[in-house]
């Protein structure tokens, strides 16, 4: 089966008086069984649910197309949280996008990592399953083997990190690309950077700077995501 790895994360600015809320980061951790298999729908597991595998998962009031995957080992490596042993990353090898579903809405931005070899694209909406008004959308680069790690296995070895703020309450978001070339992880609702890190205000204007290369930058070399 065909595996892709991925690091999210784009770089959007956010006002620095950006309101607080609760910190809520999806690290996509157990809801692969190992021994059953390596990838299994996400569904509902963020919602109460139980993974295909029958592992039980959070009640977070979150819930992913039907076509949206999680997998614990994929054609890279690196993925931010790896170093506390988590595993499982989020992707898709049908249709155009995963999507997610927060019924009860969010406000305060989100943020994500991601590693691609297509160039992809993340939108916010303000209705359920894509619907609604577009409140923010965000071009991602294909750049998952440039600058990895020393030493990185697998083409999906780099990993990037940042957020997306807009105005409005926020009810989905679309995690596009091409089948089986993006992935995606961390996703946080809450902060503008994965996991909840809050960059110190020095580092502002790095990220500001980030987004400005987001899209800039296509690499013509593809590769295959198998394993």
């Amino acid at each position: 089966m065909k595996i892709l790895k991925f690091v999210a994360t784009a770089a959007f600015a956010a006002s620095a008086s950006m309101a607080s809320a609760a910190v809520v980061s999806l690290d996509f951790t157990g809801v692969v069984d190992p021994v059953q298999g390596n990838s299994t729908a996400v569904g509902s597991f963020y919602n109460g649910g139980t993974s295909g595998h029958g592992t039980s998962g959070t009640n977070l009031g979150v819930v992913f197309s039907a076509n949206t995957l999680a997998i614990n080992n994929y054609n890279g490596c690196c993925e931010p949280d790896s170093a506390q042993g988590k595993r499982g990353i989020l992707f898709f090898l049908t249709g155009s996008a995963a999507t997610l579903n927060y019924a009860a809405g969010f406000s305060n931005g989100f943020s994500f990592n991601f590693a691609s070899n297509s160039v992809a694209t993340v939108s916010v909406f303000d209705g359920l399953n894509g619907s609604g008004n577009l409140l923010g959308s965000l071009v991602l680069p294909q750049t998952a083997d440039a600058n990895c790690p020393p030493n990185a296995s697998g083409f999906y070895c780099n990993w990037t990190a940042g957020g997306i703020a807009f105005a409005g309450v926020a009810k989905s978001i679309d995690f596009g690309g091409s089948a089986n070339f993006v992935a995606y992880d961390n996703i946080t609702f809450g902060s503008i950077t994965p996991g909840g890190t809050v960059p110190e205000p020095a580092s502002w204007a790095m990220l500001i700077a980030g987004f400005g290369l987001v899209g800039a930058t296509q690499r013509r070399r593809k590769a295959a995501v198998a394993a």
